[in-house]
């Protein structure tokens, strides 16, 4: 199912911010869609310290991994780095265009109408809530139903990076919210716990109901092993999610990897969905079909 590609005929392409400058191994269809990744951008102040970049991380850095990984479409996540301005990640849809690019923007529950209605023009389709830690967090749990309320009329989602045992803990709000939910990084399940953590089965549920997606992105966050980059012990809660809802995935690069020391090969994270299932029309959906269907691509 593999296209093995030789990269001694090809230009290198060095990105900053990732390691190594091969394709991936897989080959990648047409209109795929990274569906996490950050930009960085000093015309833009923002409201936090930054997370440690070693290299620029503007669109025109992110165009060179495009180009490495083969993909045509993205979609931008404010990072905590900004606060609730946006202005970096419209921009950054703006430069990308309205055809290959989306964003979800952090906000707080007091944002006027008007701003979302600017931002919904602009190509945002979510809000995300990154509450996993609360260091530099741009909003609170309170937050998180009355923005629900708000948006949902306008079609977004609720995007969210908690970890596991806060899914647990909010369990019964997540039921109750009138919007479709996408859990950042595969749930944040704790290793060596992994599938036997107890959020497990509300994702599950929430799955089964078809009101939630995962993102296939940032194998590194829970890895206890990942030596050479290939954080085997995630395996298996990725291989859980395809098994369980294979059309409510998308991956995402989650480039320029902020919370990473030591960048990963973004050839090798990409090559992981070959890992993880070797149905090409699995692969296929994650990349394309589902993307379009969660972030309106046409």
């Amino acid at each position: 199912m593999t296209i093995p590609v030789s990269v001694t005929s090809l230009e290198a392409i060095l990105v900053p911010n990732s390691a190594g400058a091969s394709i991936p191994a897989m080959h990648v269809p047409s209109k795929a869609c990274d569906c996490h990744l950050h930009i960085y951008d000093a015309r833009f102040p923002q409201s936090a310290d930054a997370a440690a970049l070693n290299e620029p991380a503007t669109i025109r850095e992110y165009r060179l991994l495009q180009k490495r990984l083969g993909t045509e479409r993205a979609v931008i996540v404010t990072p905590r780095n900004y606060g609730v301005n946006n202005d970096v990640t419209l921009d950054a849809i703006a430069q990308l265009g309205l055809d290959r690019a989306r964003g979800v923007a952090a906000l707080r529950s007091d944002v006027s109408d008007a701003a979302l209605k600017t931002l919904d023009a602009g190509g945002i389709r979510g809000v995300r809530f990154s509450l996993y830690t609360p260091k530099h967090a741009a909003a609170s749990f309170e937050m998180v139903e009355p923005l629900a309320a708000r948006v949902a009329s306008l079609g977004w989602h609720l995007q969210l990076h908690w970890t596991a045992d806060q899914i647990v803990e909010h369990e019964a709000m997540l039921k109750r919210l009138p919007t479709q939910i996408v859990f950042d990084h595969m749930t944040r399940l704790p290793q060596p716990l992994g599938l036997a953590h107890p959020a497990v089965k509300i994702v599950e549920h929430l799955m089964e109901q078809g009101r939630a997606w995962i993102k296939l992105s940032g194998a590194y966050l829970d890895s206890q092993v990942g030596e050479a980059g290939d954080f085997l012990d995630i395996d298996a809660v990725a291989r859980r999610w395809i098994a369980t809802a294979p059309n409510r995935l998308v991956w995402g690069s989650d480039w320029p990897h902020p919370t990473e020391t030591i960048k990963p090969n973004d050839a090798n994270m990409l090559d992981m969905l070959a890992r993880w299932t070797t149905d090409r029309s699995v692969i296929e959906a994650i990349l394309v079909g589902n993307p379009n269907d969660l972030y309106g691509f046409l």
